[in-house]
């Protein structure tokens, strides 16, 4: 004999859009701690909510607040991502201006990229987007949208936000990666540039999404004199002014700084979130394994700024991160060694962490040994 529950869930394809409006909004708080309900009978209850996507809009954000709930178990993420139709369906909202659920469909999408499976939407053409975008391409598509949907430019309903994250999913594909740093035929920009604004904007899931397909796509090391280059992608200043706060530098340093890091204002402000510090830092980190983006970080004072973002930012994984990456930076090339350079290197990279170096160290502990005659 069905439970009361499952009773509710047989609700959910009723004819009656009220009696299927009641039903939603009651197994909404079922979504996240009762998976299995959903699972019932070979998935209807998922394929009823699959339909109820394109409901009344009321019944459409309890549908979709559920399967963003539900798609964390592996087999649901599943059974949606594999879709087409059901994938379609989202593109085809999310892309309408008009669409009042726009940003519960993005957040889905973004967890849908977690499957292996959407990997294909890199290279999906559909119908164009009228007053979105140009291209038939879907993933133009959605860039176009985040890009011109900031803060509620685009559709009055939705910032969508939530397309970082998925966009940093999609970047940890091969496929994905090429998208990034390919020159696009139908606005001939490449799409990583059209995210690097975004680096210090007011929301931190754009931040935060944006700073992760950024490291993601540095991963290509093919691609790190692209992303140098100040004509291309030029990322350094978009990676740097997130971790800079409003520090002053000496003269030497800031004259061989990036030209977009010189007298920034005095109250300029560090992320304030360090996980977005921390990706930055890794970023920075997997720029630095070619010697020319070594030298590259050596030459614009790289090493200063870090040493700023060591002494300011009290959190253990951000100064473990700025450690790393001056080890890195600081250390002579190999078959470049000679005695005099490693001291320089050693005294260059405390300076840097704020720290003493084992010789100077030294030389302190002797002078507090000394005898001082008192004529």
């Amino acid at each position: 004999m069905p439970t009361e529950l499952e009773e509710l869930v047989e609700f959910l394809h009723h004819g009656n859009a009220q009696i299927r409006q009641i039903a939603a909004e009651n197994l909404v708080g079922y979504s996240g701690s009762e998976t299995s309900l959903f699972k019932r009978q070979n998935m209807e209850p998922l394929r009823d909510l699959k339909m109820l996507v394109r409901d009344y809009t009321p019944i459409a954000k309890s549908a979709l607040t559920m399967l963003i709930n539900l798609s964390a178990d592996g087999e649901i993420l599943k059974f949606l991502a594999d879709d087409d139709i059901f994938v379609e369906t989202l593109l085809f909202k999310v892309t309408n201006p008009k669409e009042p659920n726009a940003d519960d469909m993005t957040t889905l999408l973004a967890n849908l990229a977690k499957a292996e499976s959407l990997t294909g939407i890199v290279n999906l053409s559909r119908r164009a987007a009228e007053s979105v975008s140009t291209s038939k391409k879907a993933l133009d598509q959605l860039m176009d949208c985040f890009v011109k949907g900031a803060e509620g430019a685009l559709n009055k309903h939705a910032n969508y936000d939530y397309l970082a994250y998925f966009f940093a999913d999609i970047s940890k594909t091969e496929e994905g990666r090429r998208y990034f740093m390919t020159q696009q035929q139908y606005d001939s920009v490449v799409p990583l540039t059209k995210l690097l604004v975004f680096t210090e904007h007011t929301s931190d899931i754009r931040r935060r999404g944006v700073a992760s397909t950024i490291k993601n796509v540095s991963f290509d090391v093919a691609s790190h004199p692209v992303l140098f280059d100040e004509d291309g992608a030029n990322v350094l200043p978009y990676i740097l002014l997130p971790i800079m706060g409003p520090e002053e530098y000496s003269d030497e340093e800031s004259s061989e700084m990036l030209t977009d890091l010189q007298l920034l204002p005095p109250d300029k402000k560090r992320d304030p979130d360090h996980q977005i510090i921390l990706t930055h830092l890794e970023t920075l980190l997997l720029l630095s394994t070619t010697r020319e983006g070594r030298d590259k970080l050596r030459q614009v004072q790289v090493y200063a700024i870090i040493r700023e973002c060591h002494l300011h930012v009290e959190d253990e994984e951000v100064r473990e991160g700025c450690d790393r990456l001056v080890q890195v930076l600081m250390r002579g090339e190999e078959g470049e060694e000679n005695p005099a350079e490693m001291d320089a290197m050693e005294q260059a990279r405390a300076h840097a962490l704020g720290e003493k170096t084992s010789k100077n160290q030294a030389i302190e502990e002797g002078e507090d040994e000394k005898i001082v005659e008192i004529l």
